[in-house]
C-alpha cells in the first residue's frame, strides 16, 4: 500500500512526524508531502494568486510553500503522477477538530482534496488538554483503526474524520461512530488587545464548554475519552431544503 500523507500544522509538526511512525506501521511506501509553515484554519483553500515552491528535504519528504489542497494535489498530480497513493492521510492535528471546526480545518481539507481526486483519505486529530497532549493516544490506536476503515472500504465520496481523546492510549474506553455535532455560536468571540504602542489589535477566540452535547456526536465520544470515527460526506446538498423548496421551483 503506498500512503500519502499531509498536514496543516507545517512540515516540522511533530503531529506529522507521529502519522509518519503510524503511516510505516501500515506501509514501508510513504510519501510526505506537507505544508514549509502552518497552515491551520485554512480550510480547504487552494493558492491561486501565488505559485508553489516545493522543497525536496529527502527521497520522500517535500515541503510546499502552501495550503494542505495544495499539498495533495502537488503529491499526487505531481511527484506521484505515475505511481499514485492507494491511500491518503491528514494530521496528526494538535488539538480536535469536530463540530464545526471541520468548516475550518486544514487537516480536514487535505482528506477532503484526497477524497475529491478519488482515493480513500482520513483525517486524523489528538485532543489535547491542560495536563498535555498525548500523542501516544493517536499513535497507539491509529493503526488498527485505519487498517479495519481500510478493510471495510470508504464510500465513494466519504471521508473518514477520527479524533483521538485527551487522555493516555490506556485510558481509552472505546470506539463510537459518530456524527458531526454543533456547538453553540455564542462561545465565538473577538478578544481585543493593544500592541507596545497603544494601538488596538484583535484575536478570534473561542471559549470551550465543560459539557457534553449531543448525544452520539464527535463532541460527545472524544468528552468520554472514546475514539470517534465521523464520515463526512463532499456532497453538502441537504435532501430536506430539497423538498422545503421544491414548490418555488416547480
Amino acid at each position: 500500500m503506498r500512503i500519502l500523507i499531509t498536514n496543516d500544522d507545517g512540515i516540522h509538526a511533530t503531529g506529522l512526524k507521529v502519522l509518519e511512525r503510524i503511516a510505516a506501521k501500515l506501509s514501508d511506501d510513504v510519501f510526505v508531502v506537507a505544508p514549509e509553515s502552518d497552515q491551520s484554519g485554512v480550510a480547504h483553500s487552494l493558492s491561486l494568486a501565488d505559485p508553489l515552491r516545493l522543497r525536496k528535504i529527502s527521497e520522500r519528504h517535500f515541503a510546499v510553500k502552501g495550503t494542505p489542497t495544495d499539498c495533495i494535489i502537488m503529491g499526487v498530480r505531481k511527484l506521484m503522477i505515475d505511481n499514485p497513493p492507494d491511500l491518503i492521510l491528514s494530521g496528526v492535528n494538535k488539538g480536535q477538530n469536530v463540530a464545526e471546526d471541520v468548516t475550518y480545518s486544514g487537516t480536514i481539507a487535505g482528506a477532503m482534496e484526497g477524497t475529491l481526486l478519488g482515493f480513500p483519505s482520513l483525517a486524523l486529530s489528538q485532543c489535547y488538554s491542560p495536563e498535555g497532549v498525548f500523542w501516544d493516544c493517536c499513535e497507539t490506536h491509529a493503526p488498527g483503526l485505519i487498517a479495519r476503515l481500510m478493510e471495510k472500504g470508504l464510500p465513494p465520496g466519504v471521508l473518514m474524520n477520527l479524533n483521538f481523546p485527551a487522555c493516555p492510549a490506556g485510558a481509552v474506553a472505546g470506539t463510537l461512530l459518530t456524527r458531526q455535532g454543533r456547538r453553540d455560536a455564542e462561545l465565538m468571540k473577538i478578544e481585543s488587545r493593544f500592541d507596545g504602542r497603544g494601538n488596538p489589535y484583535y484575536w478570534i477566540a473561542f471559549e470551550r464548554p465543560d459539557f457534553i452535547a449531543g448525544a452520539g456526536t464527535d463532541l460527545e465520544a472524544v468528552a468520554r475519552k472514546r475514539i470517534s470515527v465521523t464520515p463526512l460526506r463532499l456532497d453538502l446538498t441537504d435532501d430536506p431544503a430539497l423538498k422545503h423548496f421544491a414548490e418555488m421551483f416547480g
